[in-house]
C-alpha cells in the first residue's frame, strides 16, 4: 500500500505540480506560445470509444481527469481521425455535463467534490510519479460510478520539462500496469472499464488493450456489452 495520497502526495508529485503550472502559463521554451501546450489534444483519437462506453453505461456526466487545457471541448464541427465530423464532443457523447480537472491549469484546478457517471483520462498516468500511481488510480475509480476509460503511454515523451525530466516520468510495461489497475478496480461496482496501454516501436504502434475479451492482459472488463 502506498504511503502517499491526495492529501499527502510524494515530493516528486508536488514538484511536478509546480512545473506543470509553470509550463501551462509560460510554455516549454522561453518566449514560446503557451496557449497550446498540454492542450488536451490527445483526447481526439479516443473520442469514439468513449462514446461507445458512455452509451453502454447510459452516462450523462463525465469527468476528464488530467484534462490539460481541454481545448477540444470548445471546438465545433470537429473532425475525428476517421473523417467523421461531429458538432461538439459534448453533443457527440450525449452528455449533460462534462467537468475538467487538471491541477496545472488554474481554471480547472479545483478537485471534484462529487462523483460522475464516467471518468476519462488520456495521456495522463505516465505523467504521474510511480509512487503516486496507486492513489491516483484509486481516486479515478472512486469518481467513476458507471464507466472509466484511460489511455497510458508506455514510452518516453518528446516533451522535456523545465528541470530536464522527460514528461513521461513513469514508463512501465503493460504487466506492471495490470497489477495496479486490478488492485484499484478490486471493489469497484461500476459497469465497464477500459485501459488502452500503448508501446512505441520503431515502425509500429502496438495497442495492447482495447479488445472486449481475449485481451492479452485481460485489463478490459465490460459486462453486458451490446
Amino acid at each position: 500500500m502506498s504511503e502517499y495520497s491526495f492529501e499527502n502526495p510524494s515530493p516528486r508529485f508536488r514538484l511536478l505540480g509546480k512545473l506543470y503550472q509553470q509550463v501551462h502559463e509560460s510554455g516549454l521554451e522561453k518566449g514560446a506560445d503557451a496557449s497550446q501546450v498540454f492542450g488536451g489534444g490527445s483526447l481526439l483519437q479516443h473520442i469514439s470509444i468513449v462514446k461507445k462506453l458512455a452509451r453502454h453505461a447510459d452516462a450523462k456526466s463525465v469527468l476528464d481527469y488530467g484534462s490539460g487545457k481541454g481545448l477540444l471541448y470548445g471546438e465545433t464541427n470537429l473532425q475525428l481521425p476517421d473523417g467523421t465530423v461531429i458538432p461538439s464532443v459534448k453533443e457527440f457523447w450525449g452528455m449533460e455535463s462534462i467537468q475538467l480537472y487538471d491541477p496545472g491549469v488554474e481554471e480547472f484546478a479545483a478537485r471534484p467534490s462529487s462523483s460522475f457517471d464516467g471518468v476519462i483520462s488520456t495521456d495522463v498516468l505516465e505523467h504521474i510519479p510511480e509512487e503516486d500511481i496507486d492513489w491516483v488510480l484509486a481516486e479515478c475509480f472512486g469518481f467513476a460510478q458507471r464507466f472509466l476509460y484511460m489511455n497510458i503511454a508506455s514510452y518516453p515523451a518528446k516533451k522535456i520539462l523545465p528541470n530536464g525530466w522527460n514528461a513521461h516520468v513513469t514508463i512501465r510495461p503493460p504487466g506492471w500496469w495490470r497489477e495496479r489497475i486490478k488492485a484499484a478496480a478490486r471493489n469497484w461496482k461500476g459497469q465497464a472499464y477500459v485501459f488502452d496501454i500503448t508501446e512505441k516501436r520503431p515502425r509500429l504502434w502496438t495497442s495492447i488493450i482495447r479488445r472486449l475479451g481475449g485481451s492479452r492482459l485481460k485489463l478490459t472488463r465490460v459486462e453486458a456489452w451490446n
